[in-house]
């Protein structure tokens, strides 16, 4: 898989990478609170339960990993929204959390991915910004 620049029909691996890391992380997190293997994640965090809303996280992750390994137009979007409802499980909240000495692997690598994710998407629109201009000014 090619890094996208520009115009490019080539997926960015390095975000698709940071998406399959963070699904990989959700779906053994659902595993976890189905089958209650400690340190497992509470059934319900206010607003919601936890599990429709890990599984609305799945399938936005999924729909964002199709989309970027395509290079599509609006693939950084979902993939933003995507690393929004991971760190709802990943946050900086999680540093206070009593459990945090048995989860730390978990939320240092996931909000590694969240930061890759953010970052390329910033990237991405600064580049875009540019050759707006760049063209603007031709």
């Amino acid at each position: 898989m090619q890094e996208q620049t520009g115009g490019s029909p080539a997926g960015d691996g390095y975000t698709a990478a940071a998406i399959m890391a963070l699904l990989v992380l959700t779906g053994t997190m659902v595993l976890a609170m189905f089958t209650r293997t400690e340190p497992h994640p509470p059934l319900v965090v206010e607003p919601f339960a936890l599990g429709p809303f890990l599984a609305a996280s799945l399938a936005i992750g999924a729909a964002a990993f199709g989309l970027v390994v395509r290079g599509m137009r609006f693939a950084m979007a979902i993939a933003l929204l995507f690393a929004l409802t991971a760190l709802v499980s990943y946050g900086p909240q999680k540093y206070v959390d009593p459990a945090f000495p048995k989860i730390w692997p978990a939320v240092i690598v996931a909000q590694g991915a969240i930061a890759v994710i953010l970052w390329r998407a910033i990237s991405r629109a600064i580049r875009q910004m540019r050759s707006a201009v760049a063209r603007a000014v031709r």
